[in-house]
């Protein structure tokens, strides 16, 4: 069994105006094709670049095992020399990735590759956004970004399967109290529905990403990414007009963070119990009232 995902939106270029109106103001994910395709980054970006240029930096690296309670969320499993990571994700599937990590940093020459969409949108916020890295087979948990931007994900040297959800599902996914992901034992492509019956009638948004695709994704959207090939990505983000979204944000990053690693750092295994236990419940909850409308 699989969830009800319909197709995305993909185009080959979008004026502001169309943007506008019929994604950003109506907060549904697309496909641009050619947005990076003026970049430099959409020839100059590959495996052998990205080594080349960021050479011998020591990575965080991160697996698909189940998130140790006793642990922030953003917690490594392991660490590499950046340039064994790439002839690892080069040759061999694997489930380690590298997130939160900025070559940019590193190596400031990126900047000059590419391109914040400035006229489709204002509010862009990284100096230096962050670039993800995968090897073949990884997956990125499901979850939506703590901070709620809107996203624009470009991907490069391969291809990369995404499932998207919008935020009123989020108790029937099995979000996680005082976190911004959900439980982590079911399967997205292939989700149990006896087992998890309020994942039963869910609807999503499927789409597969291809080098120099760029996915926007709206605030708040809850994403599955999975790499079939070794690859990355860069993501560019803006703020919401939305006074509301961006206190909520400011919430998530302060008081929840702060009071959810203390509660992991003191009650462990016994506080993460709770968290599943009523993740279930507001799951089957919601089921039972046929929540959202």
């Amino acid at each position: 069994m699989k969830f009800n995902l319909a197709p995305i939106d993909i185009v080959d270029d979008i004026s502001k105006a169309d943007f506008e109106k019929n994604y950003l103001n109506a907060r549904k994910p697309l496909i641009i094709k050619n947005m990076s395709r003026t970049w430099p980054a959409y020839e100059k970006w590959n495996l052998d670049y990205m080594k080349n240029i960021v050479g011998d930096k020591t990575v965080p690296l991160y697996d698909s095992s189940k998130a140790d309670p006793s642990k922030p969320i953003n917690a490594s499993a392991a660490e590499m020399k950046f340039e064994d990571y790439i002839e690892l994700i080069r040759n061999t599937p694997t489930d380690l990735r590298i997130f939160l990590f900025d070559p940019i940093k590193h190596a400031p020459k990126l900047l000059d590759d590419y391109r914040a969409p400035k006229e489709l949108m204002g509010g862009f916020l990284d100096s230096y956004p962050n670039m993800f890295f995968g090897g073949k087979g990884s997956v990125t948990f499901l979850h939506y970004d703590i901070d709620l931007a809107h996203i624009f994900h470009t991907h490069f040297n391969g291809r990369k399967h995404v499932i998207l959800f919008e935020n009123k599902w989020k108790e029937r996914l099995y979000q996680i109290p005082y976190a911004t992901y959900a439980l982590e034992d079911y399967d997205v492509e292939r989700p149990d529905f006896e087992k998890f019956p309020a994942l039963k009638g869910v609807q999503g948004v499927e789409a597969f990403l291809e080098h120099g695709d760029t996915l926007f994704m709206p605030t708040g959207y809850w994403h599955w990414m999975k790499y079939l090939d070794g690859s990355f990505s860069i993501s560019l983000r803006a703020w919401d007009k939305s006074w509301t979204v961006k206190a909520k944000s400011l919430y998530n990053l302060t008081l929840q963070r702060k009071f959810d690693d203390f509660m992991k750092a003191n009650f462990r295994e016994k506080y993460m119990n709770w968290k599943e236990g009523l993740a279930i419940k507001r799951a089957n909850k919601a089921l039972a009232r046929q929540w959202p409308a």
